[in-house]
């Protein structure tokens, strides 16, 4: 019996206990000093859900097309799909009380690590870094929806061989925010052809129950706003490699062939991974390369960086840590964007973390076949 495998009443056991809770408690004091401190930045982020809720009740636009280049007015700018704003509908609720939301997406975050399929010592590891990690305590603060997508990849992580699950998590975390379709390409490529089709099928239902109450014309303004987002790179707290650039002082044609260099650097690691990992490997590329295929890339999305540090902890890589915790250095970039050394740091994180990961997969696949050929 292994020391994660101890009876709770051993030795062991209650000591794991002890580290447990105080991991716990640690969590909770730093999350609560970044919510009590947060004044007026709690649930910023949350604002903009519950007013595009609202305008759907109200039979309003959930767009605002004035924002669409200037994302990042809250409350007003609502850059999610159309679903979201529905199911945003029952938070209406709590009025302008946004602490209730904030509290639900930690606790998403909670649920998530619990239901990772790693031992218990590699939970409690990333207990202990979820405390100290800057862009999940900044993300519960914004009210931002980080935590949901890590709850769906972990239900996704551990029921991987579940198309039904995989499907369904699938289908909503692309109907929260639109770069978790990438695990549907990641099921077809690696033949998990049942869960593609799944999350195809459960998007589409939800997308039409959603389209009953929103309209169709909602998805023509979300695919105009998509397309805005992605073309400018003086949006604020955008991390993306082009707008780094042009932080840099770089003009709009060299930043957006940095930029697309970037997607491409992404998209060519993440058919890698598929063609050449096992699925867990490919599964995390493929979250990875969900962010960094997108523009703009906030600092909050390194809050899913905590899924492949936890599959390389449990492969025995504690110093992947560093990557999440990178996120702290992007606070040198300040307000004002004065800093693209500071702000590089959160590509580096991820496409860091991506080479580790394609690394280790391309190892993990050695020793697969390595053990077989002996089995022979």
């Amino acid at each position: 019996m292994t020391a994660a495998e101890s009876p709770a009443g051993s030795p062991v056991g209650v000591r794991d206990g002890l580290v447990a809770a105080a991991a716990l408690v640690l969590f909770g004091f730093a999350l609560g000093l970044v919510l009590l401190s947060a004044g007026s930045t709690l649930g910023y982020d949350y604002t903009c859900y519950t007013g595009a809720a609202r305008n759907l009740v109200d039979g309003r636009p959930i767009y605002d097309n004035a924002f669409s280049i200037a994302v990042g007015t809250c409350p007003g700018t609502y850059t999610y799909p159309p679903p979201f704003a529905l199911a945003m509908i029952p938070w209406l609720v709590f009025g302008n009380w946004t602490a209730p939301w904030c509290l639900a997406m930690a606790a998403c975050f909670l649920a998530g690590l619990a239901l990772l399929p790693v031992r218990r010592d590699v939970r409690l590891v990333l207990l202990i870094v979820a405390a100290l990690d800057w862009p999940l305590l900044y993300a519960i603060k914004l009210g931002q929806v980080e935590p949901i997508l890590f709850l769906l990849f972990a239900t996704t992580w551990r029921w991987i061989d579940r198309p039904g699950t995989v499907g369904f998590a699938t289908a909503v975390g692309a109907l929260v925010k639109i770069q978790p379709a990438l695990v549907a390409v990641w099921a077809w490529t690696t033949r998990r052809r049942g869960a593609a089709t799944m999350a195809v099928v459960w998007g589409l239902v939800l997308a039409g129950v959603a389209t009953l109450a929103t309209g169709p014309s909602a998805w023509a303004t979300y695919a105009d706003l998509l397309r805005g987002l992605s073309g400018t790179f003086s949006t604020p707290h955008n991390f993306a490699p082009g707008a780094v650039a042009h932080m840099a002082g770089a003009s709009d044609a060299i930043s957006a062939t940095v930029q697309a260099a970037s997607v491409g650097a992404a998209a060519a690691a993440v058919l890698v991974a598929w063609r050449f990992t096992p699925p867990v490997a490919s599964l995390q590329a493929t979250i990875l390369a969900s962010q960094l295929l997108s523009s703009p890339l906030r600092d909050h999305y390194a809050v899913l960086l905590l899924l492949p540090t936890a599959w390389l902890i449990g492969r025995g890589r504690y110093w992947a840590v560093v990557f999440p915790l990178a996120g702290w250095l992007s606070l040198a970039n300040g307000d004002d964007g004065g800093s693209p050394i500071a702000a590089a740091t959160i590509p580096a994180a991820f496409f860091g973390c991506l080479a580790v990961v394609l690394a280790e997969g391309w190892r993990q696949r050695g020793a697969v076949v390595t053990d077989r050929d002996r089995a022979v």
